[in-house]
């Protein structure tokens, strides 16, 4: 028995490593490209399947596909799916984590409605610059987006795709255009090898999510980000060819860190 289940573990590890590194071997995600496509304002954060409108009929009707009675972040096909492979493997990947600046005096002065509506639209167009580049939303949480950018969702170039989505999100709330942003906010992104897999109970909630250094250490460079501040750590900036000749370095004393970490600010 003990070697059966050894054996069970080996085989999902092996499969996560090669999805995540070479990308999905199933039919199910290779729709990802075409679910992008359709508009729609809430979707599965793995696939990109729609739930809403006409998109969502669609998708519900010819492939069987929509929210998840578990977790309404994820479709039902995706929910089934990391339950029967539940596990993980340690996976090479980059970290970008996007956070509002200064979201609680935010909230306090526009109301709860406003900032709620605000939240949503931060939340929606993140998603859809995200995954536009390759990335898979890990979180979407409080006021922030966390996504993971690997080989086998992002390319080979990922590094360098998560540098590009950083600057693309950047544009589309605003930063960089002369005027003032319609919400302000800091990036912080990280790479290394990190556990990427499915957690949670099978019987209940599954999610898809990181863990490790590399999400606590791209997590905690985005609490250091200025409003339109993206801080791409030295691996990062290496690891994606990123010319860092002209760029602000700074040397930065993490939590949880004995050594400080160097990063270089981008701007838009």
């Amino acid at each position: 028995m003990e070697d059966k289940n050894q054996n069970q573990d080996t085989m999902v590890e092996d499969f996560w490593r090669t999805f995540f590194t070479e990308g999905p071997p199933i039919e199910k995600f290779r729709r990802n490209k075409f679910y992008r496509m359709l508009p729609s304002d809430s979707r599965c954060k793995w696939c990109q399947a729609p739930f809403e409108g006409i998109p969502g009929a669609l998708v519900k009707n010819i492939f069987n596909t929509y929210p998840s009675r578990y977790n309404p972040h994820y479709c039902n096909v995706c929910d089934d799916f990391s339950k029967k492979y539940q596990g993980g493997a340690e996976i090479p990947m980059t970290m970008l984590f996007a956070d509002i600046r200064s979201s609680s005096e935010l909230a306090e002065r526009i109301g709860p409605k406003d900032f709620s509506e605000l939240i949503n639209r931060f939340f929606v167009k993140s998603a859809h610059v995200l995954t536009g580049y390759g990335a898979m939303i890990e979180k979407l949480v409080g006021d922030e987006v966390t996504a993971v950018f690997t080989s086998g969702t992002a390319g080979e170039n990922y590094h360098g795709q998560s540098i590009e989505a950083a600057k693309d999100l950047m544009r589309q709330t605003g930063h960089g255009t002369g005027r003032k942003p319609w919400v302000k906010v800091g990036i912080g992104i990280h790479s290394g090898v990190a556990f990427l897999g499915s957690i949670g109970n099978p019987d209940g909630i599954m999610e898809v999510a990181a863990l490790g250094d590399v999400p606590n250490t791209a997590a905690r460079l985005t609490s250091l980000a200025g409003p339109g501040e993206i801080l791409v750590s030295e691996f990062t900036s290496k690891a994606a060819n990123l010319d860092t000749k002209d760029l602000e370095r700074r040397n930065l004393k993490l939590k949880g860190h004995e050594k400080e970490i160097t990063a270089f600010v981008v701007y838009i």
